[in-house]
């Protein structure tokens, strides 16, 4: 199996969700790019948030971000941008202040909330990020270089009924899509961790087939039906584990680093 470019979802998957990296997953990258794979972060959070993550893994390459509709080096040097239009950010935020729905929003890669309540506060927590409280008016006055927005709701029922009805009714402008159980993210047409995946191979000059993607959750699901070759995580959800290649251990266990060892070093966690 030739992989040159693996690409990696975050929480879940490299990383427990609101925790550091862990070591055994970093040593492992640091093992395939010395191999002479291209490692990689595909991920919904903001820059921010992403680029320490990448910076703790040594990684020096482009990173895919808000789902794909950011691409941007550690080193600050943006790739592609999806942003959405400021006229269609202001219709969103009536309709959810409307419908008493919490939602943030991102712009210029920065975290704005209309109040700060738990919702506001657990995402700050799991981020390791800090939000700007702006009130709702503040939500339609920053409109500059939005990649998304984002609901958080109580469990995955409400998600799904939240995003059928943002669909049906901004669906000629964006896309409402579920990245966990209790995210719903806000994005324009043709963003999608899949499409990141096969713009940055092709600014690397290396065949979707020699790619690699790895992950656990609903907003994967694109980019791993669309790599040369899939990996589920041992925690992914039901929808994932159907439509990947391989399946490795659960993210607590290490099956991030277990798939680099096993799938492209050929079995072997020695130099």
């Amino acid at each position: 199996m030739s992989v040159k470019l693996f690409v990696t979802d975050l929480d879940g998957t490299l990383l427990p969700s609101g925790k550091d990296v862990p070591r055994e997953n970093i040593e492992a990258v640091q093992k395939a790019v010395r191999a002479g794979v291209i490692v990689t972060i595909a991920t919904g959070r903001m820059y921010r948030a992403a680029l320490p993550v990448a910076e703790a893994l040594g990684v020096d390459v482009p990173i895919i971000t808000y789902n794909g509709a950011l691409i941007k080096s550690a080193q600050g040097k943006v790739y592609h941008t999806s942003y959405l239009k400021p006229e269609v950010i202001g219709k969103v935020v009536d309709f959810c202040q409307e419908q008493g729905w919490y939602l943030q929003s991102y712009s210029r890669d920065d975290l704005w909330v209309p109040v700060h309540d738990a919702y506001a506060q657990g995402y700050e927590n799991a981020q390791k990020v800090t939000a700007h409280v702006v009130g709702w008016d503040g939500l339609r006055e920053h409109t500059q270089e939005v990649c998304k927005l984002l609901t958080i709701s109580e469990d995955g029922q409400e998600t799904e009924r939240r995003l059928a009805i943002l669909n049906e009714r901004f669906g000629a402008d964006i896309v409402a899509m579920q990245s966990n159980a209790r995210y719903g993210e806000i994005v324009n047409h043709g963003v999608s961790k899949a499409e990141g995946l096969r713009r940055l191979a092709e600014r690397l000059d290396i065949a979707v087939a020699d790619t690699m993607a790895i992950g656990d959750s609903y907003n994967d699901l694109p980019m791993l039906k669309a790599a040369g070759h899939s990996v589920a995580m041992g925690n992914a959800v039901p929808e994932v584990k159907a439509v990947c290649d391989y399946e490795t251990g659960r993210c607590e266990e290490f099956g991030f680093a277990k798939a680099i060892y096993d799938l492209v070093l050929g079995g072997g966690t020695d130099e």
